[in-house]
């Protein structure tokens, strides 16, 4: 009866290890887990599908590939491992990803030269739509939870050092002021936007390395026209933009490094292993920021991503950098040449602007490139000599790229931007002053409008009723103005204006303030350096002599497609006036270090006197016995007697 159990168990498991290798046997020809059930139902389908696999191998193949975007290694499939089930399956598509990097350099008149680095990440996602991801290539995840997290639509931040000279560099590709801006569009569905708007300065505090958690009510505005979404966006209710400056903000490497963190090669390959602090920081100007948008994939719109721009620009002094002659090069400007560029970048390329040396006659550019590029840049039309870094004939045999940019004449027009602006501070005494705006518009013969954004902290309260905007000697009466008082320690003024500057003309905006006492506990470790007002914000639609394209599909380089144009006839320009240093009514603050000084001295000598002759305990001593005593009271000792 044993004997019939066990070869009745043989035969059990021989049949289950028939039915495995079966099983196993469809799998392999079939590695599509939906079509399985088919497959087995329908033996002359499978037999087809089978032979078409065998066929077409190289399918399959890019296929496994495919997906080991979301984490599965590349030698899974050769080794014939089965994916796992948390793998997209093939029929939805991944989210698309892309890196370009690029660098741009302008020679100036003077001798100077202006360096613009631009990194872009697109990501074909969507992090509005509840979806928690996961899996982050190129995009740094860092951001990506911050957009998630606090609903952010757009977000735009930038930490400046130095100011730009419009009227001796020209207009820059990416404006800032001085210090640290920041500016964030949030979703419609944000219901706390002061509450999150103070959170995410705190998170950006932490990424930075900034003191962004100084940001708060008192140096937040809400502008109504100025910043309008740079990206695709159906939010437009200014409730939910919050726009805030520290123009005191010093720039230092703490902010760098985690800047370039955020990018996917770091600052070991590609462009991003010229940014050496060392060089960048002993500059005339320099600037860094980070730009977040949703932007267009095609013409219509049809699909979306988001793109992070990452921005530099520095502009490196002639006489500051210790220059001998007029001459520049990778490795003089950042201590280091290019030998590869980023593996991850689709796009790498250098861009030199040789638009005013048609023939050479300015300055001389080695190696020689015989690949030109012509783009139009703030309404002109600039050529460019394009090294593509991601061709190895671009670095020569020596595997190492030193570009050299030697002048031969110190002559060149000076540049005359449309558009330019100042502002400063007159009146005397420490009671009453005015602050002056002055824009200029050098087009000869079209007017133009320009949209005014002044954000002035409460110890300076404006008399809005003078108000006054001169052009050529005449009232010049703003077609809109936004006005919001400020409230004590609570929120600043708030003043935008719409002004049409008439051609070839100077307009004025004057208005006066009142300083105000503050207490003493509000003033900085250096009150007599004087209290930081950020800078005007101006922006306009600038007459173009050349025709913009708008067609955003169309290659072009990335320090030319940032601000929308809509119309072909002008272009978009941010120009933004000198941060004001005013100085406000600063008592003695050396009287209460005099008054502690005698308090303390006066405490010392009347309290410890008094302190001591009440505790001292007083006792009678009687004074000593002469010598003849003292000899009399030995001998009567000795003889037995009581001492006298």
């Amino acid at each position: 009866m044993a004997a019939h159990r066990c070869s009745y168990s043989a035969v059990l498991l021989i049949i289950c290890s028939l039915s495995v290798f079966t099983v196993a046997d469809s799998q392999d020809t079939n590695p599509n887990g939906d079509r399985h059930g088919t497959l087995i139902d329908n033996p002359q389908t499978a037999t087809e599908t089978a032979g078409e696999t065998a066929e077409q191998p190289a399918v399959e193949e890019r296929r496994w590939v495919a997906t080991k975007v979301d984490g599965k290694p590349a030698d899974d499939a050769a080794n014939g491992e089965q994916p796992s089930e948390t793998v997209v399956p093939s029929s939805v598509p991944l989210p698309k990803d892309d890196f370009q990097e690029e660098l741009v350099i302008r020679p100036l008149h003077s001798g100077d030269i202006y360096a613009s680095f631009q990194f872009r990440t697109l990501w074909e996602t969507d992090f509005m739509k509840g979806n928690k991801v996961s899996h982050y290539r190129l995009f740094p995840k860092s951001l990506g939870q911050v957009i998630s997290k606090f609903s952010v639509r757009e977000l735009h931040i930038s930490f400046t050092q130095g100011y730009w000279r419009t009227m001796q560099w020209g207009q820059p590709f990416q404006p800032a002021p001085p210090g640290a801006e920041l500016w964030v569009w949030f979703q419609d569905s944000v219901t706390d936007v002061d509450g999150t708007w103070k959170e995410l300065t705190n998170v950006l505090s932490g990424i930075f390395c900034a003191s962004l958690n100084f940001i708060d009510s008192t140096n937040t505005v809400q502008p109504s026209a100025s910043f309008k979404p740079l990206g695709i966006s159906n939010v437009t209710d200014h409730r939910f933009l919050r726009y805030a400056t520290l123009p005191r903000e010093i720039v230092c490497t703490e902010n760098l490094t985690p800047w370039k963190k955020l990018l996917p090669c770091g600052s070991k390959a590609g462009l991003a292993v010229l940014l050496k602090s060392e060089k960048l920081f002993h500059s005339s100007f320099h600037s860094q920021a980070v730009h977040i948008r949703p932007v267009c994939q095609d013409w219509e719109c049809k699909t979306s991503s988001w793109e992070l721009r990452q921005t530099l620009n520095v502009v490196f002094d002639l006489h500051t950098s210790a220059q001998s002659k007029r001459e520049w090069s990778l490795f003089k400007m950042f201590a280091r040449t290019l030998t590869e560029a980023c593996p991850l970048a689709s796009s790498s390329k250098i861009y030199i602007d040789v638009t005013d040396n048609p023939q050479g006659e300015q300055f001389e550019v080695t190696p020689a490139s015989p690949l030109l590029s012509q783009a139009v840049v703030l309404g002109d039309r600039r050529t460019f000599s394009v090294y593509d870094l991601t061709q190895q004939v671009t670095f020569g045999t020596v595997r190492s790229l030193n570009l050299l940019i030697r002048w031969k004449s110190s002559e060149g027009d000076t540049l005359r931007p449309l558009l330019h602006a100042e502002r400063y501070v007159a009146g005397y005494g420490l009671q009453t002053g005015e602050i002056h705006t002055l824009m200029y518009n050098n087009h000869p013969y079209r007017s133009f409008p320009v949209l005014l954004l002044d954000s002035v902290p409460w110890y300076l309260r404006l008399y809005i009723h003078t108000l006054t905007v001169t052009s050529k000697g005449k009232d010049n009466k703003p077609s809109y103005i936004h006005y919001q008082p400020s409230k004590d320690r609570v929120r600043p003024h708030l003043l935008e204006m719409l002004v049409q500057l008439p051609p070839n003309s100077v307009t004025e905006v004057t208005v006066q303030f009142e300083r105000a006492l503050l207490k003493w506990t509000e003033y900085t470790p250096d009150p007599n350096h004087g209290f930081y007002v950020g800078s005007s914000v101006i922006s306009s639609l600038v007459p173009s002599i050349v025709a913009m394209d708008t067609n955003s599909t169309r290659e072009r380089p990335l320090f030319s497609s940032f601000f929308p144009c809509k119309e072909e006839s002008s272009y978009f320009v941010r120009v933004y006036t000198e941060p004001l240093l005013v100085n406000l009514p600063t008592p003695d603050f050396s009287m209460p270090y005099n008054v502690i000084c005698l308090t303390c001295t006066v405490v010392a000598v009347g309290y410890g006197s008094l302190y001591n002759l009440l505790t001292r305990s007083f006792q009678i001593e009687e004074p000593s016995p002469g010598l003849a005593k003292r000899i009399a009271n030995i001998i009567r000792k000795m003889r037995g007697v009581p001492p006298l």
